[in-house]
């Protein structure tokens, strides 16, 4: 919402996610983990330093006692290196797709670095919607809403979430888009919300023309005008009657426009979220704190 409180009066209760919903989730957004409109992520190789030790070669197991194979000698006698044990590979298989590289728990100069390239697909995923490789992904199915109503739907979303000094509008960080994608999903629930937010957008039109001028359609309107519609449907428990229908479809709109919006890093910014950051060192809570809680006395 505006930091002047312009959105506050539009929207008194955004809800912040479309979590707790009965609809069944689409798959992952096309851009994958953190979403931005028109951004695919692309497959990156890593590089693994692959040195000649085990986990247990770095240190000893919990409990400090080390396994037998760790104890026994390598078949090539002295000098051979310490066997990998299983679990430690998949840890090191594991971890490689996952980061760009790693550092071994060797000294420094005691190991070979061997690029392992990042996978660029799930060979077992079928790639469908089904079945979706979310090492590449992408979205399986086509897109449903028109031009036009995706340029009412843009409207409608920044009046949701408008530009202001913190952040850009909804639209500009591909909300519609994302809405797009998921009312065009092929699962019975983002099929009814395709259903209640098409309807939605016509009636969006109707209302405005009835209110300010034959043939004016919500998106010709003012900021002022436009708002004034959004009052009389933006909670569903206080619309009146006749209105429940669009305080449903305004509902469910937000919910996508604030999901759309709040997983975009520009939405993360304007929210000052800190998580999902890399942090050089981490400073436990002081002293008064734990005192505070019981845990210091």
């Amino acid at each position: 919402m505006s930091r002047d409180g312009s959105r506050e009066r539009a929207l008194p209760v955004v809800r912040a996610a479309s979590a707790g919903r009965d609809t069944e989730p689409a798959p992952a957004p096309a851009a994958g983990g953190e979403r931005r409109a028109g951004e695919p992520r692309a497959g990156e190789g890593g590089t693994v330093a692959a040195g000649h030790r085990s986990a247990e070669a770095c240190g000893p197991a919990a409990g400090g006692h080390r396994s037998a194979e760790a104890r026994s000698p390598g078949a090539g006698g002295p000098g051979a290196g310490v066997p990998i044990d299983r679990r430690h590979a998949l840890k090191v298989m594991a971890i490689a797709a996952a980061a760009p590289s790693l550092a071994t728990c060797a000294p420094d100069g005691e190991s070979d670095a061997v690029t392992i390239p990042a996978p660029a697909s799930n060979p077992r995923a079928a790639g469908t919607a089904w079945d979706p490789d979310l090492i590449a992904p992408t979205v399986p199915w086509e897109r449903t809403l028109t031009a036009d109503e995706l340029e009412s739907l843009a409207v409608l979303c920044d009046a949701i979430i408008p530009a202001d000094e913190r952040s850009p509008a909804a639209s500009e960080v591909g909300a519609p888009d994302f809405i797009d994608e998921w009312v065009s999903a092929p699962y019975d629930g983002n099929r009814r919300d395709s259903v209640l937010v098409r309807g939605g957008l016509v009636w969006l039109d109707r209302e405005s023309s009835e209110r300010f001028g034959e043939g004016r359609r919500f998106r010709d309107l003012t900021a002022g005008q436009r708002e004034a519609i959004c009052d009389d449907i933006c909670f569903l428990p206080d619309a009146q009657p006749g209105y429940e229908a669009a305080a449903a479809f305004f509902d469910r709109v937000r919910d996508l426009t604030s999901t759309a919006f709040w997983t975009t890093s520009e939405g993360m910014q304007d929210l000052e979220y800190v998580g999902n950051v890399p942090l050089s060192r981490w400073d436990p809570p002081p002293p008064e704190v734990l005192r505070h809680i019981g845990l210091e006395p």
